[in-house]
């Protein structure tokens, strides 16, 4: 559910949608595409997914005020607008809502094979602390999702941070046409989709459409370690700024250490100010690199050095399941990273987690990394391999991808489930109050349920 700002009528609405106009307009005072949370005066998008159909709901939309509802086919409903596709012109819409909003609000828009949905929660709290900002909670990176947080934007908005994700070429430029980045940041170019491109090159090649897809004169951060990303910068519309942990980046990291806890500090370096220390309280070392990502996007957008450490040292996470700490009543840690996972994203998690510094044992719950097509096997094998050389003390490995995971970690130390079930059975036996255990695999997976049932134990929970 979104709210319009005052502007929006049926007429504008017909307007965008190349529909006539209609003999007595009335105010929008939002848009949604669920009935639950509909309210009155809201214009209902019926939009067709895998799951459900809104074409189902059309009626329901009426009755609960809905001021018009738009449909890919005529119905009895009154108030339906009909259009070719829906998905496309909820689209349109909010393309139309952002381009009113404009020139006093940016867009600052992140992509990359991981840590997308991290950096934007940094980049929120940042951008945040001293501007009117408006940004996603979770995931809503697709095309449903990124239209609903563009519609959230009101006229007192002055930054709309997204998060563009992609299963192919074309997605990211299709979301570009709904908003082109004032700003867009590429982190890097991994391995997940891998299965459906068939290569790193082809990644790239999807992600360099946040930065063709720019607005005029945008500006482009990049990262300097990667090869990848790096070379995205010959087609940047305006001026790049690139971040990372070498001497080669205009934002960088140096002096990098970890809490008991795994929180990272470090010396935030800036273009012409002196560093700045900074101390997060997000997990693991990655998100050095993420937080050199947000603050390059706050510089080149002109915030103060010192608001942009600020800002990263007050960030937690804004999404469920992604390095979510807690500690449970008897003292057993419990890291809950299970939102999704690649190759790179498990070798971060399985860093954080070798880095814990406790009296008990370091527990890895693991499960499939998905979409990686004919290179499965092999990441999964060594991700089994990984865990053993980070010292990782027991994996518990579910379901066909366990095993190879096994293959790759020995036997030793390993215990092969076939569900979430047997892993919740196993981990709960095998967790001690001294323990930390990370649960990580694909979203599908539902290794999340295992990380909350063992905090749900006690009863009790701490941050």
């Amino acid at each position: 559910m979104t709210h319009a700002d005052a502007s929006w009528s049926t007429a504008r609405l017909a307007a965008v949608l190349s529909l006539p106009q209609p003999t007595q307009p009335a105010p929008v005072s939002g848009f949604s595409t669920d009935t639950r949370t509909l309210e009155p005066g809201q214009v209902f998008v019926a939009l067709r997914g895998e799951q459900h159909d809104g074409h189902h709901f059309v009626e329901q939309a009426h009755a609960r005020g809905a001021v018009a509802v738009v449909v890919d086919h005529a119905t009895s409903t009154p108030g339906c607008l009909v259009v070719p596709d829906t998905l496309r012109a909820y689209a349109d819409i909010a393309a139309d809502h952002l381009r009113g909003l404009r020139p006093g609000l940016s867009v600052v828009a992140v992509t990359g094979s991981s840590g997308k949905t991290s950096t934007k929660d940094l980049m929120a709290s940042v951008f945040g602390a001293v501007r009117r900002t408006v940004a996603p909670t979770g995931s809503l990176n697709n095309e449903v999702g990124l239209p609903a947080t563009v519609l959230s934007a009101g006229a007192d908005t002055q930054v709309l941070v997204l998060e563009m994700g992609m299963r192919g070429l074309g997605h990211i430029s299709y979301l570009c046409r709904i908003a082109p980045p004032d700003f867009s940041v590429v982190l890097n170019v991994g391995s997940a989709h891998i299965g459906e491109l068939g290569s790193r090159e082809a990644i790239a090649a999807a992600k360099s459409e946040i930065v063709t897809g720019a607005a005029p004169g945008a500006t482009v951060v990049l990262n300097a370690d990667d090869p990848l990303v790096s070379a995205m910068a010959a087609s940047a519309p305006g001026s790049v700024l690139m971040f990372g942990q070498s001497a080669a980046a205009d934002v960088r990291a140096t002096d990098v250490t970890l809490s008991a806890e795994g929180a990272p500090t470090f010396r935030l370096h800036l273009p012409q100010v002196e560093p700045q220390l900074v101390a997060l309280q997000v997990l693991g070392r990655h998100q050095v690199l993420n937080a050199c990502a947000a603050a390059a996007a706050a510089h080149a957008a002109g915030l103060a050095a010192q608001d942009i450490a600020t800002g990263l040292m007050q960030a937690q996470s804004r999404s469920r399941w992604r390095m979510e700490r807690r500690v449970r009543a008897d003292g057993l840690v419990v890291i809950n990273d299970a939102y999704n996972a690649n190759p790179e994203s498990m070798a971060a998690a399985i860093a954080a987690l070798a880095g814990q510094r406790g009296a008990g044992r370091t527990i890895a719950v693991l499960g499939e990394m998905r979409e990686l097509g004919s290179w499965s096997e092999a990441a999964h094998v060594e991700l089994g391999r990984l865990t053993r050389e980070s010292g990782i003390d027991l994996v518990v490995a579910v379901g066909a991808a366990g095993l190879q995971i096994a293959q790759g970690r020995g036997a030793e130390g390993t215990v092969c489930v076939e569900s979430v079930a047997d892993a919740l059975a196993v981990a709960s036996a095998e967790c001690g109050a001294a323990d930390v255990v990370l649960c990580k695999a694909s979203r599908s997976i539902g290794l999340e349920r295992v990380g909350m049932a063992l905090i749900e134990q006690f009863g009790t929970v701490s941050p």
